[in-house]
């Protein structure tokens, strides 16, 4: 059986049924004027993973493998954004307000756009998502079982919010789950730390993490 080394112990991949999913590397939260400096992030956290998603995607793209990628973003009559979710903290810029790219997080804005260097290809699917994890009011479920996916490897960001929350969905429906470390990334370095603990604790409870180095090296001979 073919193998990722990974912890807590090797991920038994199957070529042929995996996936990458990238979560949400976007403009307004890799970005000065976007809604993660608004909350007052240090953006270049985010930015400084794009060259590892990127190698990550073009690995993924070279062994002819899917690769996924997520926006998270609301209609621009703010039907599908809760109340609680905009008032939530105390942004500079609340989802919907104007900002320097655009209304914050709104579909067909420019900050809601994926980062240039990560743009996807046309014929690569990109899931629009209201909330934090990508199953939830989206067709991702239907995408993946049209494809035959049965096996997930994450990368993009927060490694806390939105990447943990889909993969723990992901866990629930029956996938198995790998964390690219290098090419994920938080605001902030503990919670990236506590997150990638959580997700590999008790025998891979969530699933499994592993290097970017290695996820390539099993899929070039994919």
């Amino acid at each position: 059986m073919a193998e990722i080394k990974a912890e807590p112990f090797p991920f038994p991949v199957k070529h042929d049924r995996l996936a990458l999913i990238v979560i949400d590397m976007q403009r307004d939260f890799a970005e000065p004027g976007g809604f993660g400096a608004s909350l007052g992030n240090d953006v270049s956290r985010i930015t400084r993973i794009v060259p590892d998603v990127k190698r990550l995607i073009q690995g993924f793209r070279d062994a002819g493998l899917p690769v996924i990628h997520t926006m998270e973003c609301h209609k621009p009559d703010l039907s599908d954004l809760p109340p609680a979710k905009r008032n939530r903290g105390n942004p500079a810029l609340r989802i919907g307000d104007e900002g320097p790219m655009g209304r914050i997080l709104i579909t067909g804005e420019p900050g809601t756009e994926i980062l240039p260097e990560l743009a996807p290809l046309k014929s690569e699917i990109v899931i629009e998502k209201p909330g934090k994890g990508a199953f939830y009011a989206t067709e991702l479920c239907d995408v993946l079982q049209q494809k035959g996916i049965k096996q997930l490897v994450f990368a993009g960001v927060t490694t806390e919010v939105c990447v943990q929350t889909t993969m723990r969905e992901a866990n629930d429906r029956g996938y198995e789950c790998l964390l690219a470390e290098e090419a994920t990334e938080s605001y902030f370095p503990e919670f990236k730390a506590a997150a990638i603990a959580m997700i590999r604790a008790q025998g891979a409870i969530v699933g499994w993490t592993a290097h970017v180095d290695d996820i390539l090296e099993s899929i070039a001979y994919a």
